[in-house]
């Protein structure tokens, strides 16, 4: 192991990337304790409090890596550029210009990614706006622990224009950082660089939440925590690493005077060919609905309840609570959909039954075209459904047997969740995968086998 490590740092070019990516999460660290201007501090303070005690805040505080307690510049996270993504692709099927830009090879994705990015910018400014107003005076008497108004906490007290905007600019100039920094890990680091910073928010929450479980429940609980998590680890991998080889024969021809073809290779389908993006993808789409719930109007008499505080407690009650019922049915159904949403996107049976038929190749005893096609759907849909299952399982059942050891709504009760060794698992491991085959261009023995 340590020559591998040692192996890693003896290539200059493998060498640049590790570091190139480190110091850009470590510059993603930093931003996530400066607080934004004009925040009062010890307003702060109680909102960490808050985010330790659970409930929505413990929720947004997650997946933002400690920045929403903070009230850092990092605060909204990447979940703008993943929500505008979902909203590109979903556009795609429906839109044909932006399906025409997708089968457009390089030059098509330049312009997708560009769209994306003004999307991107355009979530940041609403949600930016939104956790503006709904930090002061918590968004008109609701506390984002469920709690009533007396509860709430007033981030911004010289809540004025000039300084509102001055809070949405740079939570929006932070998302927009935030960007440049994935895209540039992905260029010129090693691993996808928005994965990476999501791995990063969700693994900085990990060491302080231990702490906090072990101050409230012994060490008794810290080993039951642990030991789930190594089980996970090894389901995980073992999933993970799991293919269906689809054989792939190519005929002989004559080039020139030369004979070329007749050799043999496969189409390496993955039990979860969609990795930890459903995970990703259902966690920012019901991200959506308890930020934008805690903005509906609510009647400062807290005898009187009206339509909007029916709403955000409800939200806060079966969406903000990781055990809750409710929140896990719903949960489970998206990872699944998502699964097979963006597994039909990275893998198209028709237009790779197109490319095996141009390139003379076949599948033995199924004749190219239509019937080679229907056969990749098929075998794409039959491991695709255990993988997400599998995935949802992963996120769903943990969950529940940790409320058995821990306040559900706890901060603790995210962090431990199978979300969590999800998104760390299956970004290291696509991140190992990239360092092994640098490594092994060069000669060297990688890390997996």
């Amino acid at each position: 192991m340590l020559t591998r490590i040692t192996n890693m740092f003896r290539v200059a070019d493998l060498r640049n990337k590790i570091l190139f990516t480190l110091s850009m999460l470590v510059i993603f660290r930093l931003g996530v304790a400066i607080p934004s201007p004009g925040v009062d501090l010890d307003a702060v303070d109680q909102l960490r409090n808050q985010a330790d005690a659970g409930g929505v805040t413990g929720l947004l505080n997650f997946f933002s890596g400690g920045a929403l307690s903070q009230f850092a510049i990092f605060a909204l996270g990447i979940f703008p550029y993943i929500t505008a993504s979902i909203i590109m692709q979903v556009l795609g099927v429906v839109i044909p210009r932006i399906e025409q830009w997708q089968n457009q090879g390089a030059v098509g994705q330049r312009k997708i990614t560009q769209w994306t990015r003004y999307l991107t910018i355009a979530i940041a400014i609403i949600q930016a706006t939104s956790f503006s107003f709904l930090f002061h005076n918590g968004g008109g008497g609701f506390s984002l622990t469920g709690g009533n108004a007396n509860q709430a906490i007033d981030l911004l007290p010289n809540f004025t224009a000039p300084r509102v905007f001055l809070v949405v600019l740079t939570l929006t100039a932070g998302t927009a950082l935030l960007m440049w920094m994935g895209e540039l890990i992905t260029q010129k680091g090693i691993g996808n660089g928005m994965s990476l910073i999501i791995f990063a928010s969700v693994v900085s929450t990990i060491p302080n939440q231990f702490s906090l479980v072990k101050a409230s429940e012994g060490w008794g609980a810290v080993f039951v925590i642990a030991f789930m998590y190594l089980a996970l680890l090894v389901a995980i991998v073992f999933v993970e690493s799991g293919q269906r080889q689809i054989p792939v024969q190519f005929a002989k021809r004559v080039v020139g005077r030369r004979m070329a073809g007749g050799q043999s290779t496969y189409i390496p389908l993955k039990v979860n060919q969609s990795g930890v993006i459903p995970i990703i993808f259902a966690s920012s789409v019901l991200y959506l609905p308890i930020l934008l719930s805690a903005v509906l109007p609510s009647d400062s008499n807290p005898d009187q309840n009206t339509w909007g505080e029916s709403v955000q407690n409800w939200v806060n009650t079966h969406l903000g609570d990781p055990a809750d019922t409710v929140y896990l049915i719903v949960f489970a159904l998206m990872i699944v959909g998502f699964a097979y949403f963006y597994t039909a996107i990275t893998f198209d049976p028709v237009k790779q039954a197109d490319q095996i038929r141009k390139q003379g190749g076949f599948i033995p005893g199924i004749r190219p075209g239509r019937q080679t096609e229907r056969y990749l759907g098929r075998i794409l849909s039959r491991i695709t459904l255990p993988g997400a299952l599998f995935i949802a399982a992963v996120a769903v059942i943990p969950a529940i047997a940790l409320s058995q050891y821990i306040d559900s709504r706890s901060a603790a009760a995210y962090s431990f969740s199978g979300i969590s060794v999800l998104i760390a698992v299956g970004v290291a491991l696509e991140t190992m995968k990239q360092i092994d085959s640098q490594l092994m261009m060069r000669n060297y023995e990688g890390f997996l086998k």
